[in-house]
């Protein structure tokens, strides 16, 4: 009799090479697939973006532009911290460029989501703690009613410490935060401190 030929579990590297070669939504983006992502079994840290902007595209780096600059100001941490997989992982709504609208970057492609985060989420079993940006993130990951960005973030303490839902950190939202001080007052401070203490954990 023969015996049935085991398949051995996928790798986590291999079920990142295979988010990488994905095309599902080919046909609707602008540019050649590009998946940009970053995560390691072992990060600490989940970012949840909304999707690459052209210069990220470009460079195949998530957040590698003035966004990141400041999300990286609000987190506390250096270019090479958020930059280590070990630490942090980034995963946003759509993992490719989905082109430009009248009023910015279109939302992220709806099929990108369906395809592929719950699955490599089950595999972030050491996330401690999880970082929300923006409307499509925040209704993907954050319970409940649904409310305004602003009023969502207003909340923050609602799901704190395992999870802190954040404004979109791109220079188009400087006049938010201008209008919302208590943002970088009371959020920013506590966030960093929060960000210091999950990557100081020890290693399980």
């Amino acid at each position: 009799m023969k015996r049935a030929r085991v398949i051995p579990p996928e790798s986590f590297d291999e079920l990142l090479a295979r988010v990488r070669r994905c095309t599902i939504c080919a046909a609707d983006l602008p540019n050649e697939p590009r998946p940009v992502i970053q995560a390691s079994e072992s990060s600490r840290i989940l970012v949840v973006g909304q999707a690459p902007g052209r210069r990220v595209h470009e460079t195949g780096l998530p957040f590698n532009d003035p966004s990141g600059d400041r999300l990286r100001d609000w987190l506390g941490i250096s270019r090479d911290t958020f930059y280590d997989a070990r630490s942090l992982a980034i995963l946003p709504m759509g993992f490719c460029y989905p082109g430009t609208g009248r009023s910015g970057d279109l939302p992220p492609r709806p099929e990108c989501a369906p395809a592929w985060r719950e699955l490599l989420l089950s595999r972030l079993t050491k996330i401690r703690l999880t970082l929300v940006i923006g409307q499509y993130a925040h209704a993907y990951h954050i319970p409940g009613p649904k409310r305004s960005v602003t009023e969502t973030v207003r909340h923050w303490a609602d799901y704190w410490p395992e999870v802190v839902p954040l404004p979109h950190p791109s220079p188009r939202n400087n006049l938010w935060l201008r209008r919302n001080p208590w943002f970088e007052a009371e959020v920013v401070p506590a966030l960093r401190q929060q960000v210091a203490q999950v990557l100081a954990l020890p290693d399980d």
